[in-house]
């Protein structure tokens, strides 16, 4: 996200030379996501809260910001190895706000940010974790089969593939 400042440096530097109506439409569209997007990252530059079965693991994740952002919500990929009811091991997520349309209408709005979407995340560790809907549906048995041994491979994965 560091690069977002340089390239708007950059943009606001070469303004002048620009000739073409055009270029300067989809050039002032893509600076305004851009600043939007520089504004929210310093937002959530605080400390999330942490707790519950994944306490501990430091966990990446990809987000994909597409030029018609806000209009159109993030992509976002788990890139650490999980054991989650509702991120697959290959990093699918089951978050409704990632949705651009979603039936209980908490999907992606313009009003949303990336704030959101961390927070949305971060939920997803703690409030949010839900057995009844997974994606990961092995994950969501193995809970309800043995809460301690869900417990414990949780802990294999943060130990393996989340320091």
């Amino acid at each position: 996200m560091l690069t977002l400042a340089s390239k708007l440096k950059r943009e606001d530097g070469l303004k002048g030379s620009r000739t073409s109506a055009a270029a300067s439409d989809s050039t002032r569209r893509v600076s305004v996501r851009d600043r939007l997007l520089v504004k929210e990252v310093a937002e959530l530059e605080a400390n999330l809260p942490y707790e519950g079965y994944y306490q501990g693991g430091k966990f990446q994740f990809e987000t994909e910001v597409p030029d018609a952002y806000n209009m159109v919500p993030p992509k976002v990929k788990c890139l650490t190895r999980i054991w989650h009811p509702n991120i697959t091991e290959t990093g699918e997520i089951c978050l409704s706000l990632l949705r651009e349309h979603s039936i209980d209408g908490t999907g992606w709005a313009p009003t949303r940010t990336l704030k959101d979407v961390v927070w949305g995340l971060n939920s997803l560790f703690t409030d949010l974790l839900n057995f009844d809907d997974p994606l990961n549906i092995e994950a969501a048995e193995h809970h309800l089969r043995d809460k301690e041994d869900f417990r414990n491979k949780v802990g294999d994965y943060i130990k393996h593939y989340a320091r």
